[in-house]
């Protein structure tokens, strides 16, 4: 993209290879966002004068240490931990904890420049974070985890606090992390306060919080398919992942009239022809919280076919719901995709469309919602959480849901509002600039220096 950043370099990926070599998931989130704003920076000489895209590619604060902690056999082993603070501008620091091998810099700094315009996009005061380590908790017992969280907890709680940075869960770290992770900082400060959120209901966590991202997914599609005159009941819907995201998102979509007909995991999925249902769903939560197991026992169980080491993205179905990963929907997917007939794509999981696979719905005007928007539910949750802290009190399930339901809708309006161009709404485009134009209107009235 033609676009100097400063007199050293004549466009953004040669800015980008010089001031953050080797982060290829950075440069992807960056040059596609850039895309869509650009053009409002160009219009706007406050933006250009505060110097704001140059501001909001730079983490305001990336911190890494070193930690060390003991095995059930005595060993000591070392892990890097990371927290990434990308910008505070609107609020404390907010993004999850991911624990897993692939925990780079990269990866990191990608997902909490996501994380920013999330945030923003859900209309409560919280900056973009994410932050974890590269460990890796399977085949580790829970007296391990334990121990591993304590040791990570020691030096994240220097850095985090209810007014800083209240960071929550991600892959591989759920409430029984959360819990090991509060319960240190608990007894290192000396204080109960709301620092982390997707704590347990018995110790003031928010209800809704484990069924909210894949909730959002599904209400974000029925406003999305409502706004082009059609509807989720009686659709057939590809899911990617078996994780809480894919798992909540197929029960919502069942419950709203629609067929879910796929799930997977890192081994391959499931196609059930038949349709989920709730004993099917609750047989995968079960199934995939025991340690090392696959997706495939689902046919031995249900029936129907497992195609070994794919995705789903080859049946034929109405709308495609990639919860799993990044990157996981390439080009030739997306080809297939079009070619059966998929009227939408929702992202579930964060950047799971390849840059190739967005250009082929984009070509073809398939519907195609970003995860920064669809993906939003949960971490919406974890706001309610926040303010459900500071007033030691807790709603019920039913008012959790309703606010999400009111989030969601507000989210999409505000894609439509900034993405409709020509009749044509580019949910992508809608949510990069609005999610865009709150932090950046608020950089340039706090100032620098």
């Amino acid at each position: 993209m033609r676009f100097s950043l400063d007199d050293r370099h004549d466009s953004l990926e040669a800015f980008l290879e010089a001031n953050a070599p080797n982060e290829p998931e950075f440069h992807q989130a960056v040059v596609e966002v850039m895309a869509d704003i650009k053009p409002i920076i160009d219009q706007s000489e406050a933006y250009k004068a505060a110097n704001i895209f140059r501001r909001l590619v730079e983490p305001e604060r990336l911190i890494s240490f070193q930690v060390a902690w003991q095995t059930d056999a005595g060993r000591i082993e070392v892990n890097r931990g990371y927290r990434v603070q990308f910008n505070g501008a609107i609020g404390p620091y907010k993004g999850g904890l991911r624990f897993h091998p692939t925990v780079t810099p990269s990866v990191l700094k990608f997902l909490a420049f996501e994380q920013t315009f999330k945030n923003a996009l859900t209309g409560l005061p919280m900056g973009g974070a994410k932050g974890g380590s590269d460990f890796d908790p399977s085949g580790r017992s829970e007296a391990e985890i334990m121990r591993f969280c304590g040791a990570f907890m020691q030096e994240l709680q220097r850095h985090i606090g209810p007014d800083i940075d209240i960071p929550a869960g991600d892959i591989n770290v759920g409430s029984r992390e959360i819990g090991y992770l509060f319960g240190c900082y608990r007894r290192i400060k000396g204080r109960f306060e709301g620092v982390l959120t997707g704590k347990e209901e018995a110790f003031a966590g928010s209800a809704m919080r484990t069924e909210a991202t894949g909730y959002g997914v599904m209400y974000f599609l029925s406003d999305m398919l409502n706004a082009h005159d059609d509807t989720i009941e009686g659709k057939t819907v590809l899911i990617s992942g078996a994780g809480n995201v894919a798992t909540y998102a197929a029960e919502k979509a069942i419950a709203l009239g629609a067929k879910v007909i796929t799930l997977s995991d890192s081994s391959g999925f499931v196609h059930d022809a038949d349709g989920l249902n709730t004993e099917k769903i609750d047989w995968v939560r079960a199934h995939k919280a025991q340690a090392g197991t696959s997706l495939r026992a689902y046919v031995d169980k249900f029936g129907g076919a497992w195609f070994d080491g794919e995705t789903p993205w080859s049946i034929k179905a109405d709308i495609a719901a990639p919860c799993a990963t990044q990157n996981e929907l390439s080009g030739k997917a997306a080809e297939n995709l079009v070619k059966n007939g998929t009227k939408a794509v929702i992202e579930g999981a964060n950047m799971p469309t390849t840059s190739d696979a967005k250009a082929v719905f984009a070509r073809n005007e398939i519907l195609f919602a970003p995860g920064k928007a669809a993906n939003a539910g949960g971490v919406a949750v974890s706001g309610l959480e926040i303010s459900q802290n500071r007033t030691r009190r807790s709603d019920d399930a039913d008012k959790v849901d309703a606010t999400l339901r009111a989030i969601m809708s507000d989210i999409h309006a505000a894609c439509v509002e900034e993405g409709t161009r020509d009749g044509k709404v580019d949910y992508a485009k809608g949510a990069n600039i609005a999610g865009f134009r709150k932090v950046a209107d608020a950089m340039v009235a706090q100032g620098v220096g």
